[in-house]
């Protein structure tokens, strides 16, 4: 092992090597990655000029659509870049440094959608409560474990990878460096890594999704055996049919790309979904809280007249 050349760079292989079909991916994910960027950007602006959003349903709002636009950066600027030279290539370092903001973003978005859950539930079933429970300090609180958690988990696996031995094969089947195509080209035991991946993602990725449900349980529970008018029920689920849809974007696609087992097979399927959650997810979340979204409506109108027309203020 110690006589062989480590591996100084990798080979990604991409979605295709047909020259005409990379241009016209190119423009795809050109445009959803300016559409992640631009109404990712413009919620955030819009919740920060705002007053009436000032509230914890927002400031956590605000956190995913910056988690979304970093998170989108991770991969896809790479992605373009490799479709224009036709040769995608990264180097060692960098690609554990993609790896780890890669799972960096992804389990603090994960670990915020259940904190978002969790916000829906005391506003809904504990309303009384609601300004006590989620304070100020209890909101910043909430925020900084999420992004500090998937910091740490993050960091557990780039250590573990940057330990690994890669004197083989270069070239990863994928379109950046993710943990199981990195694990497949290693020259030592894996296993360890195999085990964490398995398990402490798995924790990451399964406990907010069961938070989230357990969340959402409460609250259905508590509209239809406590509230009885059905306006109050339905202003109720109206605040909660974005986060709900989000949800079923992400986790569905995340569990299912994490506790599939690898093959040949499944490696192009593999891709498929990473680039759901990572690529078009993010650009869909700003227009499915925007489409949903009475108060977001109101207050990105409301922003856009005052720009354009400021006399009228």
């Amino acid at each position: 092992m110690e006589n062989q050349t480590e591996v100084r760079e990798f080979i990604f292989l991409g979605l295709t090597s047909v020259r005409s079909l990379q241009c016209y991916l190119f423009t795809l994910f050109l445009l959803l990655y300016m559409a992640s960027v631009l109404g990712n950007g413009a919620t955030v602006v819009v919740i920060l000029a705002e007053p009436r959003l000032h509230t914890p349903m927002y400031f956590f709002l605000g956190n995913l659509s910056s988690l979304d636009i970093f998170f989108s950066t991770v991969t896809v600027p790479k992605m373009l870049a490799g479709f224009l030279s036709g040769h995608q290539t990264i180097s060692f370092t960098s690609c554990l440094a993609q790896l780890h903001f890669f799972h960096f973003l992804g389990s603090s978005e994960a670990m915020l959608l259940a904190v978002m859950a969790y916000d829906r539930y005391v506003a809904i079933c504990n309303p009384l409560r609601y300004t006590l429970v989620m304070s100020p300090q209890a909101c910043l609180l909430l925020a900084g474990v999420t992004w500090a958690t998937g910091f740490l988990h993050a960091l557990m696996h780039t250590v573990m990878t940057s330990r690994l031995h890669f004197c083989g094969p270069n070239r990863i089947h994928h379109f950046f460096c993710d943990i199981k195509p990195l694990l497949s080209l290693a020259r030592s035991s894996t296993y360890l890594n195999l085990s964490l991946l398995n398990t402490v993602t798995g924790i990451i990725a399964v406990s907010p999704f069961i938070i989230t449900l357990l969340s959402y349980l409460y609250i259905i529970s508590f509209l239809f055996l406590k509230v009885r008018s059905r306006e109050s029920r339905r202003k109720a689920f109206s605040t909660c049919t974005s986060h709900l849809t989000v949800i079923a974007l992400y986790y569905g696609t995340v569990i299912f790309a994490y506790t599939h087992p690898s093959s040949e097979s499944s490696k192009e399927e593999e891709m498929i979904i990473t680039l759901v959650y990572s690529v078009i997810t993010p650009a869909l979340n700003p227009l499915i809280y925007t489409l949903r979204n009475s108060e977001v409506k109101y207050a990105t109108r409301k922003f856009i007249t005052r720009k354009l027309f400021p006399e009228r203020n």
